[in-house]
This record gives C-alpha cells, structure tokens and sequence, in this order.
C-alpha cells in the first residue's frame, strides 16, 4: 500500500477526494471503495500496487471507436468499486471488500505492456478512479515509452481528482448505467443521483481529455431502458460535449444480483439509435451483438460504410490517413496522433 495523493485532513479524519462519494473517514475506518484507509491520520491506498486482473485487449472493447482504432491495449484492475452496481458483470473484482492480486510496480506495468505489444494501458474492469494513484505512477511511466492511457470509467470523479488525471489520462470511455436515470441509479447502483456523473464530463472536456460514452440498455420496469431518458442523454451530450462525441448503447446481459432479467431487445437497442441521431449525434453504436450493422462507422454525411466490425475486430477500414471519408471528405473524427507502428516501435 501507499499513501495516498486524493485526500485532505482535518484532525485525525481524512477525507478521501477520488471520488464524488467524498468518504470522511476515522481512524482506521475504510472508504465505501473498499481500498482507501484512514491509517494514522493518512489516507493510504490499499490496493497500490495489487494487480487483481490483466489482459490483452483490442482498444474497441472498451469501448473507444475512435480514438486509435485498432490498437491494443494492456487492461489493469485492482479490487473495490465507488458503485454498487447490481448487475456487474465483473462483481467479483469489484463488489469484493478484500486487497488481492499479484504485486506489480508501475515499472513492471509498463514492462508488461511493451512485452505484449501493447499500444497503450487501459484502467478498467472495477472503476479506475478508486485507485488513481496507482495508475497516475503508472501512467506518467507509460507515456515516458510512447504509450497511451485510457479509463473505462463510470463518471463519478471528483472535481479534485481531474487536475491529477489530466498529467498521464489521454482518453476515457464513461460508462453510463439505465440511461442515467435517477430512479435507477438509487436502486440498482447505489447512487442517489447522476449529476456528478454530467459535471467529470464537463471537466474532462474542459481538461482536453478524449471522451466516448457509453450506455449499458437494462430492461426494468422502464427505469433502465426508457426511451426518452435516452433522448435527454442524448440531448446533453450534443449540447456539452459536442455532436461529434461517440455514443455506444450496449446489450445488457443478465448478471449478479440481476440474473432473473431479461437481455435487452435489440429492437430496443436499435430505437435508442433512432432517438440519439434524431438529435443529431453523428456516431451512434450498438454493442454486444456481434455482427450488427450498427457496430460500424458510417459517414454521417454521404452514408457510406467506411469502418466495418465484427465484435472487437475491425474487418475493413476505409478512413484518410488525416481521418476524413474518402467519399466526401466528412471529417470523422478518428484520433490517429502517431500510427500504431510508430508506438510499437517507440517500445
């Protein structure tokens, strides 16, 4: 473990500033995470260091569509969770209240990710933020080799915690749950309220951070799925983020504590998409069902299928190398700031 970076003091308390959960902890209390301690009056994080699960990854099953397609990337999680999601399909990482995994410095980190060709790491699998410290030592090592980082993150960082991602953090994928409606966030994830969630994006934006969201389409009671909570998010991603901005509706597979939940209807899915470019967003996906036209990249100007996906895997790729349609010329914003051999090359 070591001392954390995210926290200040007031007595013997700390309070813990990963988070929008602002934990306020005593002596050796715990954070709701699981993994952030009062420890004689010092916040330390448990999990430093503790490599719970690692994988070889294509960057599009995180999902990010537009930033380096094609690249790959090492995914690292710790254990612990700032949600209490009741459908997570990684629970046993991140419902788990106890500090596992093989020790790994960032050093090593960044060995094992050159090692395996990897052009970047990816901070994923249980919410990054909880452990930021970790991946901050980690990242600031990785872009000393040429590679990028990435988050796979819920949303519910805290104002403070921006600033110190911003020093390695070059892209991230939030993670919407239900179309960010309330009602469900309080039910089924522990949350009373999405707005944290909207105010990282406005700073991450803000921070020149790259962003692509994504939501997972759960099918309860109307609360997960519901067709105009997917216009509003639509609607606030275009006018905050930009239309440019990728929007993934991912399938929901029953899971957890929601195995007796149906999988989502991809006639639902495919109405979400409906909705999201009827308000003008540009890219709109469908994920987790593989094949599905809707997983590739269209020309939102001439219509042309310039990106063509199975799952994970990119079957055709028909972008100018400065990222426009070869059609029409469509800028489609494809981030390629250094080709995917320059990076391997570097490491």
């Amino acid at each position: 473990m070591n001392e954390a970076f995210l926290y200040s003091t007031a007595g013997s308390r700390v309070k813990c500033t990963a988070c929008s959960r602002y934990c306020i902890m005593k002596e050796g209390q715990t954070g709701f995470c699981g993994i952030r301690k009062n420890i004689g009056g010092k916040l330390f994080l448990l999990s430093y260091g503790r490599a719970e699960a690692l994988a070889v990854d294509p960057i599009e099953k995180k999902p990010l569509y537009h930033y380096l397609p094609g690249g790959r990337v090492l995914s690292l999680s710790t254990s612990g969770c700032n949600w209490m999601c009741s459908f997570c399909q990684n629970y046993d990482i991140s419902q788990r209240r106890e500090i596992r995994g093989e020790y790994l410095s960032p050093d090593e980190v960044v060995n094992l990710a050159i090692k395996s060709g990897s052009d970047g790491i990816s901070y994923t699998y249980n919410e990054p933020t909880i452990f930021a410290e970790y991946a901050h030592d980690i990242g600031i090592e990785a872009k000393k080799h040429g590679l990028f980082n990435t988050f796979v993150s819920n949303g519910y960082e805290s104002a403070e915690a921006i600033p110190y991602l911003k020093e390695f953090l070059d892209a991230t994928s939030i993670d919407f749950k239900g179309n960010g409606n309330d009602l469900f966030g309080r039910k089924y994830i522990g949350i009373l309220s999405y707005s944290p969630v909207f105010d990282t994006l406005k700073r991450l934006k803000q921070a020149g951070i790259y962003i692509e969201i994504t939501d997972l389409v759960v099918p309860v009671k109307g609360m997960g799925d519901n067709p105009e909570d997917a216009r509003t998010l639509a609607r606030w991603i275009r006018d905050n983020l930009g239309p440019d901005t990728p929007l993934h509706f991912i399938r929901f597979h029953p899971d957890y504590k929601m195995r007796d939940v149906p999988i989502t209807a991809v006639e639902a899915l495919e109405r979400h998409y409906e909705i999201a470019k009827e308000e003008g967003l540009k890219f709109v996906y469908v994920g987790n069902v593989p094949g599905h036209p809707l997983e590739n990249t269209y020309c939102p100007n001439c219509g042309n299928e310039l990106i063509k996906r199975f799952g994970f895997q990119i079957m055709k790729y028909d972008i100018t190398p400065d990222g426009r349609c070869p059609f029409c010329g469509e800028d489609m914003h494809i981030i390629r700031k250094r080709t995917l051999k320059s990076l391997r090359a570097k490491g």
